[in-house]
């Protein structure tokens, strides 16, 4: 099934100018990226995409950590994209992820681990929405 899924590329991505190599892997699995944009995270937008996290004692590094440098929002969209680009992102700990994805190539560590995606087709349309119009997604 056709479906879309939200995709941040982190600043520790962004820092090293990667965002051209990561679209490529995103692409090569199969997702096309339908809309993106280049922001800077403020406070109150970090504090609410995050605020499932909020009791977690690691919140205030994380709020902090995606407000320092930009971020690439996107909406990918593809077969089974949520599933798909959790696949091509690979394991939280970049030590745990398979060749080929996306954290093995270019995470730091477990806390720079350059990318996020949604974790449900729920998540997704929440995410989506927080940082695209539907006139923004012209896939």
């Amino acid at each position: 099934m056709t479906e879309r899924t939200f995709s941040i590329l982190k600043p520790d991505a962004t820092r090293r100018n990667l965002t051209g190599q990561i679209n490529a892997v995103i692409e090569a699995a199969g997702l096309r990226i339908v809309a993106q944009k280049r922001i800077h995270l403020t406070d109150a937008q970090a504090k609410k995409f995050y605020e499932v996290h909020k009791d977690r004692p690691f919140y205030g590094e994380l709020v902090g950590q995606m407000t320092a440098e930009p971020v690439v929002v996107q909406v990918l969209e593809g077969e089974n994209a949520v599933a798909a680009y959790r696949d091509v992102m690979g394991a939280t700990n970049p030590k745990d992820a398979a060749d080929g994805t996306i954290r093995k190539l270019f995470a730091l560590s477990i806390g720079e681990n350059s990318v996020h995606g949604s974790d449900s087709q729920d998540n997704a349309a929440i995410e989506i929405a927080q940082f695209f119009t539907d006139a923004e997604i012209v896939g």
